[in-house]
């Protein structure tokens, strides 16, 4: 049996969590579609979202964003959906479990950043193995850390990592260099050490990277690494629905998180925005916000006048927790 609503959500992170609680709050029947692999599970300490000062796990912030959305009324599934298509305006979707059907599609599916090949690293992430520096940066201060890649973007990161410590190094892990000349002249006149060579192993005391060892033994001292390696955008079903995408693989949209498809919406990391937790709940926000005006628009402001019934003078309002601000 097909399960219907009038909004479904295709993921549980920051923006869906945020989008859920706003259609909630408007009164929208919201169905959240969750294959349970946010990014956010990664992060042991967020810093840098607004309203927590000491910091928050990322698993805490997302428990804690469902449990408002749960308040809001917004339903919750644990699925995962392989294939969408839309049809005389509703959009329909098939899962491994089952099937549904929507009026407005808010994609929230977000992407995957490729960790290093190293073996072990991932007993780093979140502690001394990081993807953002502008989340993160200012938490390897005066430190010796390390970029792991080989283009363009790494070597503007290296750069960029210089405003936190001056000790700063580029491991390629024994692909070639893939920078131009412009950034290798960059690299030199500030001193970047660049090494070529596969990186044999990483020495670390727990969570705490101590060093990566090179296959000719070199030892490169690193307290802290970051990886520029790129990302898996999760754009399938925005392409089986014909949606606009940029060179990267990311949704495009507009200032509302309206893609190129009517009624398809796209926010978080998915989109062609900054990837961080807070500008993916804002835009969870904005789109929210958008399909409950584009809804109300459809119910109540584009339908023929109806005819009143005899003795009425007027019809009752529309709810007003419907209208939106």
């Amino acid at each position: 049996m097909k399960v219907r609503a009038e909004v479904i959500i295709i993921g549980a992170g920051f923006a869906g969590l945020s989008a859920a609680i706003y259609l909630g709050r408007a009164q929208r029947d919201v169905l959240v579609l969750d294959a349970g692999k946010s990014m956010g599970r990664w992060e042991p300490k967020v810093q840098n979202f607004l309203g927590f000062p000491e910091g928050i796990s990322g698993q805490r912030l997302l428990q804690r964003a469902r449990r408002q959305a749960h308040r809001a009324r917004a339903r919750f599934k644990r699925d995962y959906v392989t294939s969408a298509r839309c049809k005389d305006g509703e959009f329909h979707l098939q899962s491994k479990s089952g099937s549904y059907a929507c009026r407005r599609l808010l994609l929230a599916t977000g992407i995957f950043h490729v960790p290093p090949d190293i073996p072990g690293v991932s007993a780093c992430l979140g502690y001394s193995m990081f993807f953002c520096k502008d989340c993160d940066g200012v938490r390897v201060r005066r430190k010796r850390i390390a970029i792991y890649g080989w283009s363009n973007e790494t070597a503007e990161y290296a750069i960029a990592m210089l405003a936190y410590t001056r000790c700063v190094t580029i491991v390629t892990d024994g692909r070639p260099i893939g920078w131009d000349k412009q950034h290798a002249d960059l690299l030199k006149r500030n001193d970047v050490d660049v090494q070529v060579k596969p990186i044999q192993r990483l020495a670390r005391d727990g969570s705490k990277l101590k060093a990566l060892l090179l296959d000719d033994g070199t030892k490169v001292d690193a307290q802290a690494l970051f990886t520029t390696r790129g990302d898996i955008v999760y754009n399938d079903l925005a392409r089986n629905l014909g949606a606009e995408l940029d060179a990267t693989g990311q949704i495009v949209t507009d200032l509302s998180m309206r893609t190129s498809v009517k009624g398809l919406y796209a926010a978080g990391c998915v989109t062609t925005a900054n990837c961080q937790m807070i500008i993916a709940a804002g835009q969870g926000a904005t789109a929210a916000q958008a399909i409950n005006r584009e809804l109300f628009e459809e119910t109540w402001l584009r339908k023929p006048p109806r005819q009143l019934p005899r003795g009425r003078k007027s019809l009752s309002p529309p709810p007003t927790s419907n209208i939106p601000h």
